[in-house]
């Protein structure tokens, strides 16, 4: 395999590196990388870049990402998802429907959110997970993220609880099972997660996607770079004069947009990325240097 991405479907009770492990010795590469973790409870869409395709990572990362998912209404636990210990609970039966609109509503927008405690966020340089595991108390500060989409599918009453399906499209950085926890706590009654499943991350669908059996087989098709950098930028075609250029890393007359612009070959390969800088555009990276 040279360069390129796959999309797994990741199963539930791996960890994401898990399945960079299994990438790794299928496509006979060190060079494996992931866009965005999906926690061992969560199942779904996990991009794989490879070789050169791990420089397009962050850009993918960046991109919004859209799940599905359901909250537990009646438990708070110490992860705000199924696998924690439960902290308190409450009988959630007889919250009304209409409540739960009316606060999942207010969380629609540009929000300021305070992540989960079991997040890979850094405090004073330790991961916020390893510090709730050891049992340090404390809570992260909240920041800014967008939830483009809330919608809920289904409300159900059972037992002592309250089961509310979801489906969320959001920026980076944003956290499904905080919004279990505040719906849960603006009910007082408590809230956590009990399934996640990410649909897409970017231009990246589980229509793409294989499974991790088919991964571990060898059964696949791998996504070209150029491809995936179609999907993910604005494009400029280049002439073979361009591609000669760039490839010794020097700029052009200026692109069209001042986004990040992929810089394709007559043969469609992914040469450079570019970025507009006064009156030219300059190579951020290049991919298919002069030798």
């Amino acid at each position: 395999m040279s360069d390129g991405f796959l999309v797994v479907d990741k199963a539930p009770g791996m960890t994401s590196h898990d399945v960079v492990a299994i990438g790794r010795r299928a496509l006979n590469t060190r060079k494996v990388g992931h866009a965005g973790t999906l926690d061992p409870m969560a199942t779904g869409v996990l991009v794989l870049g490879f070789n050169n395709g791990t420089r397009l990572l962050q850009y993918i990362t960046d991109g919004d990402k859209s799940y599905t998912a359901t909250i537990v209404l009646g438990a708070s636990t110490t992860t705000d998802d199924h696998e924690g210990e439960i902290t308190s609970t409450a009988d959630a039966t007889g919250v009304s429907d209409e409540d739960i609109k009316r606060i999942l509503a207010t969380m629609v927008g540009e929000i300021m959110q305070r992540p989960t405690n079991v997040s890979a966020i850094k405090v004073d340089g330790k991961r916020a997970y390893d510090r709730a595991r050891s049992g340090e108390e404390f809570e992260l500060p909240a920041r800014k993220v967008t939830i483009s989409q809330l919608d809920i599918l289904d409300i159900r009453h059972k037992e002592a609880t309250t089961l509310v399906d979801i489906a969320v499209t959001c920026s980076a950085g944003t956290y499904i099972r905080a919004i279990a926890r505040d719906l849960g706590a603006e009910l007082k009654v408590g809230g956590h997660l009990n399934v996640l499943r990410r649909t897409r991350v970017a231009g990246f669908t589980l229509d793409q996607a294989i499974g991790i059996d088919q991964l571990k087989g060898g059964n696949f098709t791998t996504l070209e770079l150029a491809d995936v950098a179609r999907a993910t930028f604005p494009v400029r075609e280049l002439d073979l004069e361009g591609v000669n250029e760039l490839s010794f890393g020097r700029p052009l007359t200026a692109n069209a947009t001042d986004e990040l612009t992929a810089a394709l070959s007559p043969d469609n390969r992914l040469i450079a990325l570019l970025k507009n800088s006064i009156d030219k555009a300059k190579p951020v990276a290049v991919f298919a240097a002069a030798n």
